[in-house]
């Protein structure tokens, strides 16, 4: 059986599902970053209240974009993460 992923490795799927698609829509983050509706709204007003994603109104849907904070704070988690296997604690 698998690990549960951590907060932070939630956080980093949800931006990746957003850098990888310019956009997305929740259900695509919903579906792409395997969360449950409930947990997808909680971490999608975290990222927006630390001003990681915003919001892009697309023919009166919503959509999400992610900000160049949220692009920095992909690349500095992959330095933490690989610096945190390179001692054999991965995250």
């Amino acid at each position: 059986m698998s690990e549960r992923r951590s907060k932070a490795h939630v956080l980093i799927d949800i931006l990746k599902v957003i850098r990888d698609n310019g956009r997305a829509k929740p259900t695509h983050i919903l579906y792409k970053a395997n969360l449950s509706h409930k947990l997808m709204k909680q971490y999608l007003e975290m990222l927006m209240q630390n001003e990681f994603i915003e919001t892009v109104d697309s023919q009166g849907h919503v959509n999400y974009k992610i900000t160049k904070k949220g692009l920095k704070f992909i690349e500095e988690f992959k330095k933490i993460e690989k610096f945190s296997e390179a001692f054999g604690l991965p995250l």
